[in-house]
Formats: structure tokens, C-alpha cells, sequence
């Protein structure tokens, strides 16, 4: 969705996506020439700008982007990856409807499917994504109405196989979303292998320097709303002036609905100077997903030789269980994060933190920095005697 009309009080053209240096436009408001235009936007809010709640120009250049990235037709910024993984659900699910999860997502997002949204009634049935088609099939309920995965999970770092998936998904005439926050897509484009909707935490490496959290949700534009499913997209919206989204905005209409339904009553949009700061990291997430492969493959491999570590968990090892679909959909690395066991327990493990000069203990993962977290901290089991550690 590109915007064609100018804001007035900033002299920023929208459309003009492009510059050397992204504007930071600072404006919760937009001014129009008459009260025609204003309820012209009202109507189709393609035609302007409205309220910074739903869109802003710096932001939405850098919607652009990430559209022109994954390779999409039409995207939405959130204030988190948290705030983007519940907004792509919402947009498509209501009360009394179910979808169904890989169980090895971070542990985060699994809160927020078991607990926060069975308290909206809506159902996540988890599988293992090691499972069969046959077996995964089978979890599907009449009211199941998206798949979700992570194309490298956190924190268990299992490789998700998205052709599978997509092929299950749409069998059953339902959408497969993809946390690909971990890969960006610098790494893996998980629309090139069947995926219809995208999610980011851009807290993670797209914004690179850990200074603000954000998330983003990206359309493909290839799924067909109009397959009976989905009668929200194909029938008048009554909070949005009766407006049918399929036939208004075409294959546009998911990004547009979650605009307009949901960024509208939640609110939860970045501001102009995060979009700003996410730019920044956008601009060199190229150089720095190489750098991030090629020290966590150094990394990984002498953890392997070390004799104090029992076992290293890294996609980009050969001796990972899930080496040969990273050699699929991650061929050019498995970004910066790794998983090992050290010998001797919980103690052992700690010791082994608090006596890191490089790397800094942090809650967080996925930025320029070294940083260590335990796994325990992520809600993960640790056997009782070993300890497992996350570094970045």
C-alpha cells in the first residue's frame, strides 16, 4: 500500500520512500485542504495520512523497506515482535476459533498463545514440528484458522520446514505465519518457500544496536481471503463505514484490515524516532547477518572441541540434527545465536558467566554485542547436571 498524498505541515511526500536519510517525521497530527479530504480519507485510508495511531511517513518508509526485503506486497510496524505475532492472529481470528503452533517457539510467545489468548477464547493446539503430516493433520479442528512456526526458534534453535507446513496449512485452506526473526531476510525469505504472512521482532537484528524494541508483521499478498474461511475480509466491516476489504484493497487486504480494525482500538505503533533507529540497522543488516554467521560458526565449532562442554546445539554444525534442513532454507548461515551444555551443573554454568569479560550478561539476544543468557531465565529445562547457555 503506498500513500500518494503529501503532508502539508511537514513537506514530506510519503510515496517518496527513498532518500539518503529517512525524515523523522515528529507529528501526531495531518492537515488537509478541505473537509471533503477529510472524509475522503475517512472512507479509503489509502488516500491519506490520518492519525498517528495507525501511520506515520517515517514509519511507513520503513514499512517499505521490509516489504521490498521479504519480498511482500504490504506491511505493518508494531511496538514489538510480542505486539506483531498477536496482531497477525487477531486479524484473522476471533472467539471460539482455534490455530495451531509448533511447540518450539520462544517461550514468550508460548505464554501468549496458551495463556493470554485462551483468555480470548481463542485456541492454540501446539505440535511437534517433527511430527508427520499425517499426525499434524490430524491436530486440525473445524475452527482452525492459521499456522504459526519460527524458521530458527528461540531458544531451541530446531530449523521449522516451511515447505511441509505451507503444504499442510493450505490443504486445509488456512494461512501459515512465520516468525522469522532470528534468520531476517538477509538469511531466508520464507515466502519463496510457501509462507503467506511474516512476523519480526525488530528488537532483535533488524534494529542491531538493542536501543529500542519494535516488531513488524509483512504480507505476502498471495493467500486467498476469499475461500470461505474468512468471511471478516469478505463481508462489510460495520466499524469501518461497511467497508469489504477483499473487493476495496484486493490482495492488499490483510495489512489494511489489521490497520484499520486492529492498529485503530490497540494503538500499539511505533514511533517516528524508533521507525528512525530501525533504519539505521536496516542499512547494514546485510554486512552484519554475514559477520554474525561467520563468528558463530568459529564459535560453535571450538565449543564442540572443548572438553568442558557435553553438547553444542547449532544449526550450521554438521552434527546438528537439523543440518540438513539449514542447509535448505538457511544456506548462507544460521545467524548469531548458539545453545551449549558446559559440564557440571547449574553452578558451574554460573561461575562460567560471572567470569566473562567479552560477553555480558543480558536478558536479550540477537544485537552487535557479545552477550550470554542462561537458558532456565527462558523458561527451558536444564538437566540436573549440566546447564545450558545461550550466547549471542
Amino acid at each position: 500500500m503506498k500513500l500518494e498524498t503529501k503532508c502539508l505541515h511537514a513537506g514530506y511526500t510519503p510515496k517518496n520512500t527513498e532518500p539518503r536519510v529517512v525524515p523523522i517525521v515528529q507529528s501526531t497530527t495531518y492537515v488537509y485542504d478541505s473537509t471533503d479530504d477529510v472524509a475522503a480519507v475517512f472512507d479509503d485510508p489509502t488516500k491519506s495520512l490520518i492519525y498517528s495511531r495507525f501511520e506515520n511517513p517515517t514509519v511507513m518508509a520503513v514499512e517499505e523497506k521490509i516489504v521490498a526485503l521479504e519480498g511482500g506486497i504490504a506491511a505493518m510496524c508494531t511496538s514489538s515482535g510480542q505486539a506483531a505475532s498477536l496482531l497477525s492472529l487477531l486479524n484473522i481470528l476471533q472467539a471460539g476459533d482455534s490455530f495451531i503452533s509448533a511447540a518450539t517457539i520462544y517461550g514468550g510467545t508460548i505464554n501468549l498463545f496458551a495463556y493470554t489468548m485462551k483468555k480470548l477464547g481463542i485456541e492454540c493446539i501446539f505440535v511437534d514440528a517433527e511430527a508427520s503430516e499425517e499426525e499434524i493433520n490430524a491436530a486440525f479442528k473445524d475452527n482452525t484458522k492459521a499456522v504459526f512456526g519460527e524458521t530458527l526458534a528461540n531458544p531451541a534453535l530446531t530449523v521449522f520446514d516451511i515447505e511441509k507446513f505451507a503444504r499442510i496449512a493450505h490443504a486445509h485452506g488456512v494461512p501459515l505465519i512465520i516468525d522469522n526473526t532470528f534468520p531476517t531476510p538477509v538469511l531466508c525469505r520464507p515466502f519463496e518457500y510457501g509462507a503467506d504472512i511474516i512476523v519480526h521482532s525488530t528488537t532483535k537484528y533488524m534494529d542491531g544496536h538493542a536501543v529500542q524494541g519494535g516488531g513488524v508483521i509483512v504480507d505476502s499478498g498471495n493467500f486467498d481471503w476469499t475461500n470461505g474461511k474468512f468471511p471478516e475480509f469478505t463481508e462489510p466491516d460495520e466499524s469501518y463505514h461497511g467497508t469489504v476489504y477483499t473487493k476495496a484493497y484486493g490482495k492488499a487486504a490483510y495489512i489494511v484490515k489489521a490497520r484499520m480494525q486492529l492498529m485503530r482500538d490497540f494503538g500499539c505503533y511505533p514511533a517516528a524516532q524508533s521507525a528512525f533507529y530501525l533504519n539505521l540497522g536496516l542499512e547494514t543488516l546485510a554486512v552484519r547477518m554475514k559477520q554474525y554467521c561467520e563468528n558463530a560458526k568459529i564459535v560453535s565449532e571450538f565449543l564442540e572441541s572443548e572438553p568442558h562442554v557435553e553438547s553444542v546445539n547449532y544449526p550450521g554444525l554438521a552434527s546438528s540434527p537439523y543440518h540438513e534442513l539449514a542447509q535448505k532454507y538457511l544456506p548462507d548461515g544460521c545467524s548469531g545465536v548458539i545453545s551449549f551444555v558446559i559440564k557440571g551443573g547449574r553452578s558451574t554454568a554460573v561461575k562460567f558467566m560471572d567470569a566473562l569479560k567479552l560477553a555480558s550478561n543480558e536478558v536479550h539476544v540477537a544485537d552487535i554485542r557479545t552477550c550470554v543468557l542462561h537458558r532456565q531465565a527462558q523458561l527451558t529445562v536444564s538437566s540436573p547436571t549440566s546447564s545450558s547457555l545461550r550466547p549471542a
